[in-house]
């Protein structure tokens, strides 16, 4: 049986707490966020010259907080140019807007697994041509990078990954090269 402290009707010897108060505040906030908006306008998308290449990210957490679980981006390869080099834990859709191309993936392994994963990553890349209106896959771990074939004009395509890995907290991004366009932070 538990025994009541009589001043404050709670169970003696147990502390108090204000668990069920934090669920309905947390169910408000969540309500508050359904109300932010659903839709992105152009204006508002972020554009980032990186170490990856030229991206305009469309889908992000900070763009909009209902983006729980997907981070999406377009990317645009110059004329004859090329996206930087990078492998991540999560698999990536991509759909090419325009342009014409080839990507490069690199089969990646454990080689080492302690405190941190050491990867070793094929020799010899898998060639893949692609042009507009098509969609590649790029599986979990795959080193890549995307290459244009067009001299005149530029390349642009829309990528998508799944955050679960960063929530998971093995995210894992690893930039092996950088796009020549590049010039640093």
């Amino acid at each position: 049986m538990i025994r009541y402290d009589e001043a404050d009707n709670q169970p003696a010897d147990r502390p108090a707490g204000s668990f069920y108060a934090q669920d309905l505040a947390a169910a408000a906030d969540l309500n508050r966020e359904r109300q932010k908006p659903h839709i992105i306008k152009a204006q508002d998308m972020v554009v980032e010259d990186c170490a990856q290449g030229l991206l305009t990210h469309i889908a992000n957490p900070t763009l909009n907080a209902l983006d729980y679980d997907i981070d999406a981006y377009i990317q645009e390869l110059p004329p004859d140019g090329r996206s930087g080099k990078h492998r991540h834990m999560a698999e990536e859709f991509i759909f090419f807007l325009e342009g014409r191309g080839y990507s490069l993936h690199w089969d990646v392994d454990i080689a080492e697994m302690g405190e941190t994963f050491n990867w070793k990553m094929d020799d010899v890349p898998k060639r893949f041509e692609w042009e507009a209106g098509d969609w590649m896959f790029i599986p979990v771990n795959t080193a890549h990078q995307h290459f244009n074939l067009d001299g005149d004009e530029p390349a642009r395509f829309l990528s998508a990954t799944s955050r679960v890995f960063k929530w998971l907290g093995v995210h894992d991004l690893e930039q092996l090269e950088a796009a020549p366009t590049y010039r640093g932070y």
